[in-house]
């Protein structure tokens, strides 16, 4: 009786740990497209978009952390450079800007370069990231055996 309850029970468990990872890889595509909505709506007006495109942006690098992309690390630099460079952009405004009377040459907007680049890492990083699931995994011990025989 008792060998009957511990099967049962480890049966639970593993049948919640199936559950969870199917919710986890569930989460992580919706926090990837919820993402990428966000980066490709604040693209339309980059400074005041930017308030929209950094928590996007850190809700894909979320997404792929929590479905273990590949790619994750590639996300998380984006987003990384994104905040730096939205930090720049933000200090450099709130001095007044560049050119014009302000004294500052057009040069010091490559302090903002991080936000575009991050930007653009971003967006390569979830394509891949949702291509992903899509891929067919690559054996190549099945095509060994089937050459051979």
């Amino acid at each position: 009786m008792k060998a009957r309850s511990l099967w049962s029970k480890v049966l639970v468990i593993v049948g919640l740990a199936a559950i969870l990872m199917k919710a986890r890889s569930l989460w992580s595509k919706v926090l990837v497209i919820v993402g990428l909505i966000a980066m490709l709506i604040g693209a339309i007006d980059p400074l005041e978009g930017s308030l929209i495109i950094l928590p996007g942006s850190g809700l894909v690098a979320l997404g792929a952390l929590l479905g273990r992309s590949r790619h994750r690390l590639l996300l998380c630099w984006a987003f990384i450079l994104i905040a730096i460079g939205v930090g720049a952009l933000f200090l450099l405004s709130s001095r007044g800007g560049v050119g014009g009377s302000t004294g500052r040459s057009n040069w010091w907007l490559l302090v903002a370069l991080p936000y575009p680049v991050g930007w653009i890492m971003g967006l390569v990083g979830t394509i891949l990231r949702l291509k992903e699931p899509f891929k067919v995994p690559h054996n190549e011990d099945s095509e060994c055996k089937s050459k051979s025989e």
